[in-house]
């Protein structure tokens, strides 16, 4: 672009939660400053319109998952996916967000010039035309697994003649009404399809290679329902959000430092709902509860399918997938005239964004988090990467709401150029950045970022402990450089918007 003028303050990639998230607190905190907000989809909400399978549901509360500055205002607090989209539109529409969003604009690559402090990034729109533009600050609300790719488990289908299907691609003309239909897999998604298509087809049965930790909650916070009776929308969901928040927190640790306990809970209401006589074996996994994430039966869904016959699980390891059903090692035959490959994620870093500094590919595996939210050594730029024993936006809000607060230093201070600066003779140890078994976890570890030991050059999974550092500790605490730039303009201006 010709212009010397820097396009945007800040290019906020994605348009799901954690970039509307960024864009509501940018409204509020600093509302001087021109965003935009590149969202590759026709529509907004990330995961939850990408995702169409039956029953697509949130496994964490809405109290949690929702946001800090926006009610949830919906009787059942396990909402589906039509509901979270719902709650995205009206943030967007009653914050003017919505015509700062670019639809159907993939960011392909992102390349930082200390000269002019300025991420020149290249687009591409769905016509395959290509743009630029020019941003000060890089924010990635980009989610965290591959848009494109699921996780390919290598199955080969061999003989069987019947529909293949995987939840992130669902299509929508499969009729499965009087169907057999086999759901490999046996995390959160699988868990919420097998109910929700028991409802019609002939049988759904959930294979699993391994059991998952399930609990059963109410849809419904009956708590949160009674506060909105004698408080404001808003104070009654602040009272939940932090009741809620509390209480994910004591059960991880309870999971972590009494499992047995915690197990004896999980098999009791099981058995309350299963009868006594319920095959254990198919809720035991071989770890301990929290080791990876547990899966939520709301209103024991799962179980009442079980309980009518419409529904069974079973454990084993696939032989083949012959004509009419799968075949398993121990000789068992599962019939299937659907196949439903629920077995995971694959995930990706910043988005599949080609990023650079100086045009040198940056490799995250390098660099350190900062905060659990920007990295070592690379200027103006954050990203979001949710908590594995707490709700997503939980960090994406703390996130947004700090590098607000680095944008009005910034300002403050006249600088254009923020980034925290690890000498290379550092002597940081190392962490283990995701203490959890789960294999999409496990699979990916490669590609992610450097964890420490300490604080800040960490991705923490304590949520209490983040927001009081996040929010207290000084924005300039002598790790989190911040300078002008080399060109001779270097005081901050208020930039133009250009169009996309």
């Amino acid at each position: 672009m010709t212009s010397q003028a820097t396009d945007y303050d800040v290019l906020i990639v994605g348009a799901g939660l954690s970039g509307i998230g960024m864009a509501a607190h940018m409204k509020e905190k600093t509302p001087d400053r021109s965003f935009a907000i590149a969202e590759r989809r026709e529509n907004l909400g990330g995961t939850w319109d990408l995702f169409r399978y039956p029953g697509v549901r949130s496994d964490s509360d809405m109290h949690t998952l929702g946001f800090e500055f926006e009610p949830w205002k919906h009787e059942k607090s396990i909402a589906d996916g039509p509901a979270i989209l719902e709650y995205l539109e009206r943030i967007v529409d009653e914050r003017d967000i919505r015509r700062h969003i670019r639809f159907r604009h993939t960011v392909k690559s992102a390349d930082w010039q200390e000269a002019d402090a300025r991420w020149h990034v290249t687009l591409e729109n769905a016509e395959g035309e290509r743009k630029l533009l020019t941003a000060n600050f890089l924010y990635l609300g980009s989610g965290y697994y591959d848009y494109d790719q699921p996780y390919d488990p290598g199955f080969d289908f061999g003989e069987f003649e019947g529909r293949v299907v995987h939840p992130q691609f669902w299509p929508d003309d499969l009729e499965y009404a009087g169907k057999q239909v086999v759901v490999v897999g046996s995390g959160a998604t699988a868990v919420t399809i097998v109910p929700s298509m028991a409802d019609k087809a002939a049988k759904v049965t959930m294979l699993q290679r391994t059991p998952t930790w399930m609990f059963g909650r109410p849809a419904k916070d009956k708590f949160a329902n009674f506060m909105r009776k004698i408080f404001s929308e808003e104070t009654a969901y602040k009272i939940t959000r932090w009741k809620n928040v509390k209480m994910q927190d004591f059960m991880f640790k309870r999971a972590r430092t009494k499992p047995d306990r915690v197990k004896k809970a999980l098999f009791d209401h099981i058995e309350s709902v299963l009868g006594p006589d319920y095959d254990r074996t198919a809720f035991t996994p071989p770890y301990d509860p929290w080791d990876q994430r547990l899966c939520l039966v709301p209103d024991n869904d799962l179980f009442d399918a079980m309980n009518s016959g419409k529904a069974a699980i079973e454990t084993g390891h696939i032989a083949a997938f012959e004509k009419g059903g799968v075949r398993l090692k121990d000789g068992r035959f599962l019939p299937a005239d659907i196949v439903v490959t629920a077995t995971g994620l694959k995930l990706a870093v910043a988005g599949k964004i080609a990023v650079s500094v100086g045009g040198v590919p940056v490799d995250f595996s390098e660099h350190y988090y900062y905060k659990g939210c920007m990295f070592s050594n690379i200027p103006n730029l954050a990203v979001v990467f949710g908590y594995l024993n707490a709700s997503w936006t939980l960090r994406a809000d703390i996130n947004s709401d700090y590098v607000c607060r680095v944008l009005n230093e910034m300002e403050a201070k006249g600088v254009d150029i923020a980034v925290p600066v690890l000498p290379e003779d550092h002597d940081l140890e190392d962490d283990d950045i995701f203490d959890f078994s789960s294999g999409y976890i496990q699979r990916s570890k490669h590609i992610m970022p450097k964890n420490a030991v300490n604080f800040p050059w960490r991705l923490n999974q304590e949520y209490v402990v983040d927001r009081k550092l996040m929010r207290t500790e000084p924005v300039d605490d002598g790790v989190l450089a911040l300078r002008k730039s080399e060109r001779a303009d270097s005081a901050i201006s208020r930039p133009r918007e250009a169009a996309l």
